[in-house]
């Protein structure tokens, strides 16, 4: 991951302010902790309100955590005036989200001008060990001059 360059050299605290405002990360109870150049993790606790009928993980939370995990490895090499987007992911759950918490690393494969390529893996943490669960493949697409602030599509009140 040494080789990526940065370009923006306050990349951590724009990571950690960008996801601050995910109030989807807040609800479900999200925390980023690590930032690295083209790369996050992201741990999630588990309560009922975030599992499925069988008491696992559920599957659309561990895609979540995927998409989050590879958009901001993606995000942490951007120009401090450039955002991003999905384009796209692909997820295998390769064993049910049975655990804890979810641990998820997103870590950048190829970073380009104007597509990024990451990749997503999540782990379920049960007694202290971390199993596979699911593995993402995403592709993030950068805008450039359009900088990671709140939405001009929020819906207006009043």
């Amino acid at each position: 991951m040494s080789d990526f360059q940065v370009r923006n050299p306050n990349y951590i605290e724009r990571v950690r302010e960008s996801f601050a405002r995910q109030s989807f990360m807040t609800t479900i109870g999200a925390e980023l902790l690590d930032v690295l150049p083209g790369g996050v993790d992201i741990r999630l606790p588990y309560h009922d309100g975030l599992c499925q009928q069988h008491g696992y993980f559920h599957g659309g939370v561990i895609g979540t955590l995927a998409d989050n995990a590879g958009g901001y490895a993606a995000f942490s090499l951007m120009a401090p005036e450039d955002t991003l987007l999905t384009v796209e992911y692909k997820m295998n759950i390769v064993a049910p989200g049975d655990g804890d918490a979810l641990i998820t690393r997103g870590r950048v494969l190829r970073p380009g001008r104007t597509l990024t390529v990451c990749r997503a893996e999540v782990f379920a943490v049960k007694e202290g060990r971390e199993k596979l669960c699911a593995t993402a493949l995403c592709t993030l697409m950068t805008l450039e001059g359009q900088e990671d602030t709140p939405d001009r599509h929020q819906p207006k009140t009043g």
